[in-house]
């Protein structure tokens, strides 16, 4: 039975937790606040959201109901956990490639792999395209197509790729990001660049995610960021 289609806050939230399971592990499952930090954080997301925490407890609990997150047992803080992997059916590889799509937006295989390290190394590019070609081809007795494989936009060698978990995929709104993209690439190098920056800005983020946890766990004001 499919899903019913995610609000742009339940993804988030979502998505989220699947990134931090597999960055941060000593810090998950996640206390609200922690969700929160990570669902807001400036690096690896587009777009930027400010999601407040009733926001993320009503999406949490409306995941809750569709299986795909769960509260965990045995700690004095609410912590939450996300179940995605057998509430859709895929495997690891699709799960990491649908989270990734969920917080950074349309993105290449090439992007995907890069981006994809601290979750899950892929042998190449055409491992990953294969999985999101399984994707897309979902049967629908399965559930039916997770992804879509977006137009090629002009200036751009490769074409993008698409969750389909929020629905239909705005083809319009889809181009402008994907155009908006090509023109801030002005050479081989500089994707590059962005995505290591990107990586440490991110292990920036998980570990002051990590540091917020500790110090909720003893009691202590976090630290001023």
């Amino acid at each position: 039975m499919p899903l019913r289609p995610l609000s742009p806050t339940e993804a988030r939230v979502l998505g989220t937790l699947m990134e931090k399971a597999r960055t941060v592990p000593d810090s998950y499952p996640l206390t609200l606040n922690s969700l929160v930090s990570g669902c807001n954080q400036k690096s690896s997301r587009e777009p930027l959201m400010n999601v407040s925490d009733a926001q993320a407890q009503e999406a949490l609990d409306s995941l809750k109901l569709l299986s795909l997150v769960f509260e965990s047992s045995g700690s004095r803080v609410a912590r939450w956990e996300h179940n995605f992997q057998r509430s859709v059916g895929v495997p690891e590889q699709s799960a990491v490639l649908l989270g990734l799509l969920m917080l950074r937006g349309p993105r290449t295989a090439g992007e995907l792999r890069i981006n994809s390290e601290r979750w899950y190394r892929f042998a190449d590019i055409s491992s990953v395209e294969a999985f999101l070609d399984e994707l897309q081809e979902r049967a629908a007795e399965k559930g039916g197509p997770l992804v879509v494989k977006l137009a090629r936009a002009a200036g751009m060698r490769e074409q993008r790729w698409a969750h389909l978990l929020c629905g239909p995929v705005d083809a319009g709104l889809a181009q402008q990001e994907t155009d908006s993209a090509a023109g801030s690439q002005s050479g081989a190098a500089e994707p590059m660049l962005a995505a290591r920056v990107q990586a440490l800005e991110n292990e920036v983020a998980s570990l002051r995610s990590a540091v917020q946890n500790l110090c909720e766990q003893l009691g202590l004001s976090p630290p001023r960021q």
